[in-house]
């Protein structure tokens, strides 16, 4: 196993030698339950890179998917290059060193899915945590985009960031607790994914469980939402 810290002990990121494509992380795998309600994305925007898991999941398991990565320290870029196999920028796959709520401020509706995981020093990023910063993600979202977040329960704002997601999605919005850690991933809709996709969310994971091996049967039963999604 090899792991990245930033700065503490918390682990930012896990990759398994044996198999470095996969998501060790059981956080990672959830955040990729936006699969369950956008099934076939065909742009992906993230927020924070870490050592790229997320980045290379998608890369080698989602091969109709762009995906553009912006991650604020290059050093954190190098090192996901240089010791998480993180694939080098082609057609496919682009990584930026940048400010992440800056990039969405100047990329209106270029991703069907935006995804959020940026730490400082065991807290939410303040420059991604704003009711700003969510107003600009969901104005960086499609028509049916969804916006995915990891944030931690114990951080002292949560609950405030929790209310400004809520705020700038208009209540649609549905998250996961994932255990022991308290990471909570939280799933806002740009607009409503309808009825008949909540309908069929179990028998979408049972589908997704079996093609991409993720734990998604057990995500839907933990699945919390506003009922006015």
């Amino acid at each position: 196993m090899r792991c990245l810290h930033l700065g503490s002990s918390m682990v930012q990121s896990a990759m398994r030698m044996k198999a470095p494509n996969d998501l060790e992380l059981v956080y990672t795998q959830y955040m990729m339950g936006f699969l369950l309600l956008h099934p076939h994305p065909r742009d992906i925007l993230m927020i924070g890179l870490g050592g790229g898991s997320l980045a290379k999941f998608v890369y080698h398991r989602l091969p109709l998917t762009r995906t553009v990565a912006v991650e604020i320290n290059p050093k954190v870029i190098d090192t996901a290059r240089s010791s998480f196999f993180l694939p080098e920028n082609d057609d496919r796959l682009q990584v930026h060193v940048g400010e992440g709520s800056d990039y969405l401020a100047s990329h209106p509706r270029v991703a069907d899915v935006v995804m959020v995981d940026g730490f400082d020093e065991g807290c939410q990023a303040p420059a991604l945590c704003t009711a700003n910063f969510y107003d600009t993600a969901r104005d960086a979202l499609k028509r049916n985009g969804v916006l995915v977040v990891n944030l931690l329960s114990r951080d002292k704002g949560f609950q405030s960031y929790m209310s400004r997601i809520e705020n700038s999605f208009d209540g649609r919005i549905a998250w996961v607790i994932v255990e022991p850690h308290g990471n909570v991933i939280v799933f806002a809709f740009k607009h409503s994914p309808g009825k008949r996709v909540w309908e069929n969310l179990a028998s979408r994971a049972r589908d997704f469980e079996t093609e991409l091996a993720l734990p998604f049967v057990r995500f839907v039963d933990k699945l919390q939402r506003k009922r006015a999604t």
